[in-house]
């Protein structure tokens, strides 16, 4: 997240929604911005690439093959405009995705081991004990274990 906004204040669209064209422009801008862009695509892109890959080998398409197409699209078609072909670059778009979905990613894993303690805890609560009713009437306590 440190890096994006430098990738922001770089990027030719937020220049010019800003007014700052002028100002923010210099040469080699754009290489400047690629690295940047690329260090934040492959450090703060990995856990989707990994989610990505796994996947795809799984043959089980999900979000992470949603995020990791996107980012890598939006990559790729960026560096090859910074590197000659014709277009726009989203660069800002790109890390501004990566930052949201990483931040949505923490939160959920945040929740899933506030669960997960939870849990934990209610399963401390259990007896070991249990009670059960014979056929002959009589209340006996049996392990949990020896229940089905």
């Amino acid at each position: 997240m440190v890096l994006t906004l430098p990738v922001l204040l770089l990027s030719p669209a937020v220049q010019g929604l800003l007014g700052l064209e002028q100002t923010l422009s210099f040469p080699g801008d754009a290489f400047v911005l690629w690295v940047l862009a690329t260090v934040v695509y492959l450090y703060g892109g990995y856990p989707f690439l990994k989610g990505l890959r796994g996947e795809l080998m799984k043959a089980r398409p999900g979000m992470m093959t949603l995020i990791g197409v996107a980012i890598t699209t939006a990559y790729l078609y960026s560096s090859a405009v910074v590197f000659g072909l014709r277009g726009k670059v989203f660069f800002w778009e790109l890390v501004a995705l990566i930052d949201v979905m990483l931040l949505g990613h923490w939160m959920e894993m945040r929740s899933v081991m506030g669960a997960s303690r939870a849990l934990e805890e209610l399963v401390k609560l259990m007896p070991s004990d249990a009670h059960r009713l014979t056929p002959e009437g009589e209340m006996v306590d049996v392990p949990v274990q020896e229940l089905q």
